[in-house]
């Protein structure tokens, strides 16, 4: 059985961070990180603060270990109400090897098991890599991503527990997203950033793609089997979250949500602010 909650509706939020570090995954011309979500601060006390924002964070931030944070260089803090000149700022992948990143997980073991191992410079996000793509494949996107355009992206979510309160229907509609693009949907588990017992992330569903049309509205409807279970077990992995990810590569990877991971391949650009759904048993 579950609670007496049986469906719950979600407003996403916009955002560029998968964990904490990388802190951002998405950077400007600079390789600086254009961070939407938890800003790791230093408090005039000295201790670690940690709220939601915007800002421009440096590439040579420290790094802890994963599992801990360090307050962020910050270069400077970005007004999502009011962009002025960041409106233009056009958007750009990590290079690979990530920088500024702690996270242990190879993404697609059975894919790319050396990803770690590989180099590759940084992309406007409109000409990242796609593999074995020729100019006379068509490309749709032509024009550089900017940040003004990725932060107008709105997404709800509504989720709904099946009668026989074993599964749950995570049901999305969007509108802004970037025009003509694959995305995929993640699934963030309780697990997938513990230190002591990390488990790697995975689709909300396989296949967990959609396309947008051309005004950058889309929709996706996956059915989860015991996503929230209740059990306090060494196996319980409950569904904690749910990313949109805007996938530069144009491409989705099966049972991995990407080869590289954490703004190599995939950027997040929706999610929840904080660890949900725990209303919800199945």
């Amino acid at each position: 059985m579950c609670f007496m909650k049986k469906h719950h509706e979600y407003k996403l939020s916009i955002t560029t961070q998968g964990p904490t570090y990388p802190p951002s995954e998405i950077t400007d011309y600079n390789g600086n990180f254009v961070v939407i979500g938890l800003i790791n601060r230093e408090t005039e006390s000295g201790t670690l603060s940690q709220e939601w924002g915007a800002s421009l964070v440096s590439s040579e931030s420290k790094v802890p270990q994963f599992g801990h944070n360090l307050p962020y260089k910050i270069i400077r803090d970005i007004s999502i109400n009011d962009l002025g000149d960041d409106n233009d700022m056009v958007l750009y992948t990590l290079p690979i090897p990530l920088p500024c990143t702690n996270y242990p997980q190879i993404f697609a073991p059975e894919q790319l098991p050396n990803a770690n191992s590989l180099q590759r410079p940084s992309f406007p996000l409109h000409q990242a890599p796609i593999p074995d793509s020729r100019p006379i494949d068509g490309r749709k996107l032509s024009r550089p991503i900017t940040l003004g355009q990725w932060i107008k992206a709105k997404g709800i979510l509504t989720l709904e527990i099946l009668p026989e309160y074993r599964s749950a229907r995570f049901s999305f509609t969007f509108e802004h997203l970037i025009p003509d693009s694959l995305y995929t949907v993640m699934a963030l588990r309780e697990n997938d950033l513990n230190p002591t017992n990390t488990s790697r992330p995975g689709p909300l569903g396989i296949p967990n793609v959609f396309i947008t049309n051309s005004e950058g509205k889309g929709n996706y409807s996956a059915v989860m089997p015991n996503p929230f279970d209740r059990h306090s077990t060494m196996d319980r992995n409950r569904i904690v979250n749910v990313i949109v990810l805007w996938m530069s590569s144009q491409m989705s990877y099966g049972g991995a949500i990407g080869h590289h991971g954490l703004g190599g391949d995939i950027h997040a650009q929706l999610k929840l602010k904080n660890s949900s759904f725990w209303e919800f048993e199945t």
